[in-house]
């Protein structure tokens, strides 16, 4: 990351393992189908099976750790920025002002680990909605009651 980038906040590091979970179950479906490919006998051996283990291990292995240590937030003054980007880069700054609804999820993964994703609802069409995952379930809370104390302070 950038200078900027080293006073952001990291997720929490349980999202390393929520991420590798679901990376996992995902590349299971991957690896079904490649063993079903391998006994059709259509290519020679090792022709579908080998590169999916590979991208396997990548996906569940190296990737969320390098998602992760790329994935950044700061809730300052009157504005949330989010920093993210593996591949392509993301720098999203929320002023308070635009937020319309704020969510905090959870699905079964996150809710086993405690965590929880928080979806900012701003005004506008265009990337309307910004999340943030990885949270730990109080900061997501916290975070969300500390932006609508902003919100309800700024209506005329």
């Amino acid at each position: 990351m950038d200078d900027k980038a080293e006073q952001l906040t990291q997720l929490d590091p349980r999202h390393i393992s929520v991420t590798r979970i679901r990376n996992a179950i995902i590349m299971l479906f991957l690896i079904g189908a490649a063993a079903a490919l391998e006994f059709s006998y259509i290519a020679p051996r090792g022709s579908f099976a080998i590169p999916i283990l590979l991208l396997a291990i990548f996906a569940v292995l190296i990737l969320p750790v390098r998602k992760y240590r790329r994935w950044g937030y700061d809730m300052a003054g009157d504005r949330l920025r989010i920093v993210s980007g593996f591949l392509f880069f993301s720098d999203t700054i929320v002023p308070f002002g635009r937020i319309q609804h704020i969510d905090v999820d959870q699905g079964p993964l996150q809710r086993a680990y405690g965590l929880a994703t928080l979806q900012v609802h701003t005004a506008g069409n265009y990337n309307s909605t910004v999340i943030l995952p990885g949270l730990a379930h109080e900061d997501a809370l916290s975070m969300r009651e500390e932006i609508r104390g902003h919100i309800k302070r700024n209506l005329p």
